[in-house]
């Protein structure tokens, strides 16, 4: 894609965006500003620019193949980790998961632990709804910043 001498300043932008977003816990962005409307999503890892006169995608993943609008909106919300270290979907070995796909969780539900340095530390849910998707697979190190899980607001 050839890129125009007047859209250079808007992917620096971006860019810009999605390095101070690296690190945060903050799983979607949107800014509107002359309109111009710029979403940054950390799922599917995907940026999107997109102006009155057309568009452009900058992207980590694969293109998408079809327009965005034909998509069926995801209304899930990532459940993040907020440290470094193992993730654990149940509270032991021998007990049931804390959540499964299809669980409904409410606000400050405990809905994962990640031990790190030997402290296991309790993920509670921070909206309520519907586990959509776990991410994580359990006893697997995961990162500051990584998905855990999906729960799709009622």
């Amino acid at each position: 894609m050839e890129i125009q001498e007047h859209e250079t300043p808007w992917i620096r932008r971006v860019e810009d965006l999605i390095n101070v977003l690296e690190g945060s816990t903050v799983g979607e962005l949107e800014l509107t500003e002359g309109g111009t409307r710029i979403v940054i999503r950390r799922s599917p890892n995907m940026v999107m620019v997109s102006t009155p006169t057309g568009h452009v995608t900058h992207t980590t993943g694969t293109l998408p193949s079809a327009p965005a609008r034909a998509e069926k909106e995801d209304r899930s919300v990532p459940v993040i980790s907020p440290i470094t270290g193992v993730y654990y979907a149940a509270p032991s070995p021998t007990e049931s998961p804390f959540v499964s796909p299809g669980s409904f969780v409410a606000v400050g539900q405990v809905i994962a632990l990640v031990e790190a340095m030997k402290v296991f530390n309790e993920v509670q849910a921070e909206v309520a709804g519907r586990v959509r998707e776990m991410v994580a697979v359990n006893g697997e190190v995961v990162q500051k910043g990584d998905t855990l899980l999906k729960v799709e607001q009622m």
